[in-house]
């Protein structure tokens, strides 16, 4: 049975870092990209980076040089490393499994975590 199960979420102050885990089960990280999103209420899910099957990273312009994204294979499991955090980064994050490439496309992805709420505030 596939399942993505998010972690690591919590409230952070302005400029602090927090890592999000996505652990993966019923299938291998290897032959799949693993994407995060991320949720406001009231605004569409937006995507915010990619890891590809080959292990190439995709990140979204409002945060590049700021998250990264990695993958451990021998643990099954994805990570975002978020630093100098700013409140514009509170949301729902999501991990989404797609094919082997990096798309935003959310309709390629075909499961999803249940989500992690991430707060940035003083």
């Amino acid at each position: 049975q596939v399942q993505l199960v998010e972690s690591g979420g919590g409230l952070v102050q302005p400029g602090g870092s927090l890592r999000l885990s996505c652990a993966a089960s019923g299938f291998t990280l290897d032959y799949r990209a693993i994407s995060w999103f991320r949720q406001v209420p009231g605004k569409e899910r937006e995507g915010v980076s990619c890891i590809s099957s080959s292990g190439g990273s995709t990140y979204a312009d409002s945060v590049k040089g700021r998250f990264t994204i990695s993958r451990d294979n021998f643990k099954n499991t994805v990570y975002l490393q978020m630093n100098s955090l700013k409140p514009e980064d509170t949301a729902v994050y999501y991990c989404a499994r797609a094919f082997a490439t990096c798309v935003w496309n959310q309709r390629t992805y075909d499961y999803w975590g249940q989500g992690t709420q991430v707060t940035v505030s003083s």
